[in-house]
């Protein structure tokens, strides 16, 4: 039995949205982006504020608009199944839960920036931001060094805080959290503030060995030459010299177009 018609118009639309090449599915795409990010931002904010019903309303706004989206992407998948297996998929399903009942999953929300990462990772939005933002095309891999520690530290600090926070007097906010996440990526390690028991020593330790990892991959990006990116021709070896001639792997011409002076 098929798919109703309804059904079928509504899954090629939202097709084309996400994974379309037109200018309506770019202006979506970069929506998508900005609502991530400013969710984010409200998900950090709120932590400070009294639980009002207007933020309580907001939550529950911006669950179902989680929820929509994420209904949306499992609607035009072709492995639903396999949709289930991915790391992604169960941040937006906490993220939801977090949203729409906090008292069962208080602090999981922030682990929807995960979302963000993934966004930012499709190839559509990164060939768009190439094409769109001569800053984002000169810089990318360092902009997605940055995002890559950024994800991690805030996505830690939240784990830091939704399982310490009631229990751990050091962690009272997302700042103590941030605080305790920053100083122990950075294997500064004051002291003042720690995890107790064995899964605070574990969360610890993921917080030092991927962080020192990912700062690290970040310090290589800002340090070494910088690179352009242009698919060579003939064997697409993908980064090269501002001022190569030739391709250093094959030796073809690969003729990178610059600014010009004019």
């Amino acid at each position: 039995m098929g798919m109703p018609a309804h059904m079928s118009q509504l899954r090629s639309v939202l097709t084309e949205l996400y994974e379309g090449d037109s200018p309506r599915a770019h202006r979506f795409r970069y929506g998508l982006l900005v609502f991530d990010i400013a969710t984010i931002v409200f998900i950090v904010v709120s932590s400070f504020l009294p639980r009002l019903t207007l933020l309580k309303a907001a939550d529950i706004a911006l669950g179902l608009a989680v929820l929509a989206d994420f209904a949306a992407r499992l609607l035009i998948s072709r492995q639903r199944g396999r949709e289930f297996l991915r790391l992604t998929t169960w941040a937006d399903v906490a993220a939801v839960v977090s949203f729409l009942a906090p008292a069962v999953v208080e602090g999981a929300g922030f682990l929807r920036i995960l979302r963000t990462l993934r966004l930012l990772r499709t190839y559509q939005i990164l060939d768009r931001l190439r094409r769109d933002i001569d800053l984002f095309r000169r810089n990318e891999e360092a902009i997605l060094a940055a995002t890559n520690l950024a994800v991690f530290v805030l996505v830690m600090t939240g784990i830091v805080y939704a399982t310490q926070h009631r229990t751990n007097p050091a962690i009272g906010n997302y700042v103590d959290a941030l605080y305790f996440t920053v100083t122990s990526l950075t294997t500064t390690g004051y002291g003042d503030v720690t995890l107790p028991g064995t899964s605070g020593r574990l969360i610890s330790v993921v917080v030092m060995i991927f962080g020192v990892t990912l700062f690290l991959r970040l310090a290589q990006v800002l340090f070494r030459p910088n690179k352009v990116r242009f698919p060579c021709t003939s064997c697409g070896l993908q980064l090269h010299e501002p001022d190569a001639v030739h391709c250093k792997a094959c030796g073809t011409i690969v003729n990178i177009p610059d600014e010009g002076s004019g």
